[in-house]
Parts: C-alpha cells; structure tokens; sequence
C-alpha cells in the first residue's frame, strides 16, 4: 500500500473521530434530539453499518464482541452524549482524550509496568492539565458535564483494554455495538419522558453511527497495521486538536486560553509518556 494511501486512511480515521464530538455537540445544541435518544440512534445505526462492513467483506475471520465489552461501550456512548449538553467540541474532546490515555496508563502501572521519569513527568503534566481544565474561573467547563465525559474517557479506556487481541477488530467492534443496543434502547425507555426528535437530529446521530463511528473505525483499522505502534498513539493526539479547530470554525465556539495552555500540558504530557516508552522498549 502507498505512504499516500496510509496517509489519507489515518487523516479520514482522525477527522472522524473528531467528527463524533462536534455532530454531538451540533445536534444536541441545535436541533431537537435529546441526548438518549442520540445515543440510541447513534449505536444502532453504527451496529448496522459496521455488521454491513463484515459481511462484504467476506473474509473468514474470528471474533464477536463481548456483553461485558458492549456495556463499557454503551457507557462510554451514554455519558458522552449527556456530558455535551454542557460542553464546547475541543473542550469535551480533550476531556475524553485525557481520561482515555489516563485510564489505559493507570492499567500498565497496575500491572507492574515500570515508567522512567521523563514518562512520570508527562503523566503528571497531563494530569495537572484535566486538573486546571476543572479549576474553577469564567472559562471553566460545567462541573458535572465534565464528569460525565471524564467516565465517558474511562469506560472507552476499559473498553479498548479489553478489546486486545480479541480477534478481528471490525468484527469484534460490531460484536459489540450490536450488544450494546438493548442497553441504549433500556436507557430511551427510562428516559422516555424527556424523548424529542426531528429530521435533522436523526440525520446527525445516524451520522455520528455510520459514518463518524462505524466507518470510522473500519479506515482505522485499516491503516492500524500500517502504522508503528509509537505513530498510531501519537497521531491519535490530533483528535481533541481537530475537533477544537472544527469547533471555532464550524460551530463559532470560542478557543480560550485556559483551553489552548491545558491542551499543551495534557496532550504534551500524554506524547512524552509514549515516545519514552518507546525509547525503553527499543533500548530493552
């Protein structure tokens, strides 16, 4: 395959994992859809068209998703969606993007794994950056929005742990979103009192499914095979990036400064953790 090609995979990769935040943001803030109701929608439609992906491609592979990975999944999705009710696209992004990476190195180091200094450093930068992030003051994100997201982050770091070498990763992927329906489809019952829709809400969460998360995944697993291991994680340090920018320019959102000095810190912090672990693996 060409460096071109592999570019223009991960490129459409991070613009769609961005794209997640900034059509939750939109259809939430400005059409009628209430936030379970996208969720819904959003999982469904990705099940879809993820099971629409395995079976044209016809390859005889393993894997099938877990009821345990679906409802991490379903958590992730959920809280996500009520968290950007309150919450700008780069700032929600970066909340995400933090707690993720904080969630997945909280696990290496629960499992022994040893980190140099300069990986302790970005990992304490990275957590005083989600720390000032929260600190209270005029630019401060609304507090349990903000929460939200940060469980949003953890059940998508739970939820990328358990899916290592689970077999094929779009299989698996489907496996899950399928599963995860009932759970969503239980959660817009609950909250059917508060149920609204209109054309252009389901245009955006059916967006947000198929495209955004559903293929989405599936040109990122594509070029994943393509990629070291150290230039997948760091080019996914783009996604809270793409997703402020798409904000200010798509959405008239405001960059603060508090936003632009915390994103230095965690995404910064967050990049030293993994380049120096890569020194160590090639030094081991």
């Amino acid at each position: 395959m060409s460096r071109a090609r592999v570019i223009v995979l991960t490129t459409t990769a991070m613009i769609a994992f961005a794209g997640n935040s900034l059509l939750c943001r939109v259809a939430l803030r400005e059409t009628g859809i209430d936030a379970a109701s996208f969720t819904t929608v959003r999982l469904l439609s990705g099940a879809v068209m993820l099971w629409a992906l395995v079976r044209l491609s016809q390859r005889r592979v393993e894997g099938s998703g877990s009821w345990v990975s679906a409802l991490a999944l379903f958590g992730y999705a959920a809280a996500f969606s009520f968290a950007y009710l309150g919450l700008s696209a780069g700032m929600g992004a970066l909340l995400l993007f933090g707690a993720v990476q904080a969630t997945m190195i909280s696990h290496g180091l629960w499992q022994g794994e040893q980190m140099r200094p300069l990986q302790w450093l970005g990992f304490l930068l990275a957590f005083g950056g989600l720390v000032g992030l929260l600190l209270p003051g005029s630019s401060a994100p609304p507090l349990v929005n903000a929460v939200l997201m940060l469980a949003a982050g953890v059940a998508w770091g739970v939820y990328s742990l358990r899916g290592r070498g689970k077999g094929d990763p779009t299989r698996v992927t489907a496996g899950n979103f399928a599963r995860a329906v009932p759970f969503t489809l239980a959660l817009s019952v609950l909250m059917m009192g508060d149920m609204a829709w209109d054309p252009a809400g389901l245009g955006y969460a059916v967006a947000s499914g198929a495209l955004a998360s559903g293929m989405g995944y599936a040109v990122w697993y594509m070029a994943l095979p393509l990629l070291r291991a150290t230039s997948a994680a760091t080019i996914q340090l783009s996604v809270p990036v793409i997703a402020a920018l798409g904000g200010v320019l798509l959405l008239g959102e405001s960059l603060t400064a508090r936003l632009v000095l915390t994103a230095m810190a965690i995404l910064g912090g967050i990049a030293l953790v993994i380049l120096e672990k890569q020194k160590a693996a090639a030094a081991s």
